[in-house]
Formats: structure tokens, sequence, C-alpha cells
């Protein structure tokens, strides 16, 4: 018995000490140790996919201007901009758990504030507090997942980290089938999930990680190193503000019902994150420029041919936005590629923040903008304005291609889906971040074939 327990305790010895364990083994026990934060983020980001496509709908069935209903949404962006400047001071003064309540809680009230006076005003201000609060949680949950990554695990955790927020995404949308939007009750399912989002991660014994200040570059600087990069984020997020805000907005005034309409909004999450894999293996064989311009013209077809039909065949009207939203999601982590392919490495993350502040900025611009299309055009404006961006964008790439040299395909990074939905902790575990360390307190690395020397 006495050499049994012997035995154990050098087996757990020798795992303290970095010896190899199948790699399978670790990324199962990782993801295991962060079941509560999944959770957390299934719950929060579904309440949040929900409330937003909800608000949407009860802005058009209360009869309210395109134009106003793009001011009023487009708050959310400025508040989620702000946020990602200046919830790190909250939560370096209280701490990640307390932060992350306060936060949580901030987003569920504010849910439940709304169907008690349909004003324009305070539905502006509830969005900017929503945005920043949810700018916090997410700081917050992905600190957490930051911590938890390794050189050979944060590929893994990067991806399954997107994944979770896709899934979540697209779920909240259909969460919309299960009350009237003009009632209140949708309001306060919205604010339950927001809620219980709060149990998992309270109830977590993991650590608190650390969260370092992050360098930025001005916008200027980016541009001068990567003008392609930093335009082609900043379109990202008029196209993908504007749908996000507008798209329910759209469907709604396009005749479609409340089902039809968690259904159109599903699919076009749906079929941004499956896009994300296949345009990643093209990125990686072919000059990224010349796939941004080419992804750009697909969509702003697509975009033409939706303005062009509308809503006369539900089916394809669906297959139509998921390939516009597909393609346009697409073009934020080009843009990242694009940028890293012409950045040291050392400044991976300070030009992810740029880009995020970029896209950030494009996400305020694109709903006032195509708001006041659809109050012009009607419902179509809002695929004409699109379009219109893209061919801007793809003129852009194209004066770029002529003028200035291309990278060599073999000099490329590796692609990365990088994701715009997140704040700029999650860059840090980005695979392409060569300055990736372990945060103090963390358990050792465990050596990989490709890994010889971990880096504490």
């Amino acid at each position: 018995m006495l050499v049994i327990q012997q035995r154990i305790t050098r087996g757990r010895r020798a795992l303290q000490e970095n010896l190899i364990v199948p790699g399978e083994v670790l990324m199962t026990r990782t993801v295991a140790s962060l079941s509560a934060l999944i959770l957390s983020i299934l719950l929060l980001v579904s309440g949040n996919a929900f409330l937003t496509t909800l608000l949407g709908i009860r802005l058009s069935l209360e009869a309210i201007e395109p134009s106003v209903i793009g001011w009023v949404l487009v708050c959310y962006s400025i508040g989620f901009v702000l946020g990602t400047l200046y919830v790190h001071k909250v939560i370096g003064q209280v701490g990640h758990i307390r932060a992350f309540a306060v936060f949580a809680a901030l987003a569920a009230v504010t849910a439940l504030v709304y169907p008690l006076a349909v004003n324009m005003v305070l539905w502006a201000i509830l969005r900017v507090i929503s945005g920043f609060s949810i700018a916090g949680v997410l700081v917050v949950i992905e600190s957490w997942f930051s911590s938890r990554a390794t050189n050979t695990n944060r590929g893994a955790l990067f991806a399954v980290y997107q994944i979770v927020f896709y899934i979540s995404a697209a779920g909240g949308q259909l969460v919309v089938n299960l009350g009237d939007p003009a009632d209140f009750i949708p309001f306060t399912l919205a604010a339950i999930l927001l809620t219980l989002a709060l149990i998992p991660l309270s109830l977590t014994r993991m650590a608190a990680p650390v969260i370092e200040s992050t360098e930025r570059l001005s916008f200027f600087t980016l541009a001068r190193q990567s003008f392609t990069g930093a335009a082609g984020a900043l379109v990202c997020g008029v196209l993908i503000g504007s749908f996000y805000a507008l798209g329910p907005v759209y469907a709604t005034m396009a005749g479609l019902d409340v089902a039809r309409t968690s259904l159109f909004m599903a699919a076009a999450i749906v079929a941004a994150m499956i896009l994300a894999w296949p345009l990643g293996r093209i990125c990686d064989r072919f000059d990224r420029r010349r796939v941004m311009f080419v992804v750009s013209m697909i969509a702003a077809t697509t975009a033409v041919v939706v303005a062009m039909t509308g809503s006369a065949n539900i089916p394809l009207l669906m297959v139509l936005v998921g390939v516009f939203t597909g393609f346009s999601a697409t073009l934020y982590p080009i843009a990242v590629a694009i940028t890293n392919d012409r950045m040291e490495t050392h400044r991976i993350v300070a030009a992810s923040a740029t880009l995020l502040l970029s896209y950030g900025i494009g996400s305020v611009i694109g709903p006032i903008v195509m708001a006041k299309l659809i109050s012009v055009l009607g419902p179509s404006g809002l695929f004409w304005g699109n379009a219109g961006f893209l061919v801007l964008l793809a003129s852009v790439t194209s004066y770029r291609i002529s003028h200035t040299p291309d990278v060599p395909v073999a000099d490329q990074e590796h692609f990365v889906a990088a994701m715009p939905e997140a704040s700029v902790v999650l860059a840090e575990i980005d695979p392409r971040n060569e300055d990736f360390y372990l945060t103090p307190g963390m358990e050792a690395e465990v050596r990989g074939p490709d890994d010889p020397e971990p880096r504490i």
C-alpha cells in the first residue's frame, strides 16, 4: 500500500515538473476547469443578443422613425467603445468577481427598465449603459480565459471561446419566439438570462487573473503601416454594427413575423461562424489584400441582390443574407491578418487594440447612416448602403494593391479567425502573438513536442 502511495506521489510530482502529458488530456482538463466560465458566457451572450434583436423589433412595432431607431441603437456601440477603454479601472479597484457582478447586474436592470417607458432619450441612455456593462463583463471573462492559456493550448482556447460566443449569439435570436415583443415578458426573460450569468462565475474557485495595461497604437500610425487593415476593420464595423442594430428593423418592415425575424438573425450569425474556416484556408494560400478585394465584391454583389429582391422569397432572402453577413464578418479577421503581416510581433496586441477601436468607430457610423437610408429608400436602404461601403473598401484595397508592395505568401502570418465582438484581452492569447507569457501564479506550462522550453 505504501509503495502504491509513493508511486502516486511521484506521478503527481512528475506532472508538476513539466513532464510531457498528452495534449488532448490537458485540453480536456483546461476546458473542464473553465466550465463555469463557459456557462456564464452562454447565458450572458444569449441574453444580450436576444435583447438587441428584441429592441429592434419593439421599436419597429412602435412605428418609430428608422432614423431615430438608428440613433437610439447606436448608443450601445458608443457605450461598448467607452467600456473597452475604461472598465479596466473598475476591475482594478474592486476585483474581477465584484466587477463582473456589477456589470452583469447593470445589464439586467437596463433590460427591465425598457418596457416601463418607451421614451427614446431614456432608451438611448439605457443602451449606453448596456454597452458599457457588456464590455465590462467581456473583459472579465476574456481575462480569465487568457489566464488559463499556455503556449500549447491557447490556440484551442481561442477557438473554443469564439465557437461558444457565436453559438450563444445565434441561440439568443431564437429566444425571441418565446413572447410577444410588445409585452414586458420578453424583457424580463432577457434580464433573467443576464442575471443567471452571475451564478456560475460567482461560485468559481479560480484565482482572479491579472489585467495589465495594453499599449495602443494611434489610428494614424496603424494606417501608415497597414491602411488596408485599418479600413477593413472600420468597414466591417459599419456592416456588422448596422446589421445587428437594424436587421430586425429591416425584417419587420419587410413583413417578416417574429419567428421568421429570429431565424433571419440566427442564420446570419451561423453563416459568419461557418465561413470563417474556409476563408481562413484561402487566406493562408493567397495574398490577403486580394482576398479582401474578392470578399468585398462578393458581399457587395449579394447586398445589391438582397436590396433588389427584398422579401419576395423568404428562404432565398435568408440564404442571401447569410452569405452577405458571412462574408462581411470575415473582413475583420482578414484585416487583422493583413495588419499583423506588416507589424512587428511584439506590437500585435497594440495593433489589435487599435483595430478594435476602428471597428467600434465603424459600428457607430453604420447604424446612423443606414437608418437614414432606410428612412429615404425604405428597408432596402440597409443593403444599398452596405453595398456602397463594400465597393468603397474594394476600391481602396485595389488602389493599395497597385501602389504598395505585397507581402509574400510564404512570409504571411498564419491566419486566425479573430472575432470583433470581443475586447482586446482576447488578442493576448492570439496564437500569432509571440510575446505571450504565462501570468504569475498559473500552473506551469507542460512542454509540447514543438515547444521544448516553456516561457513562464
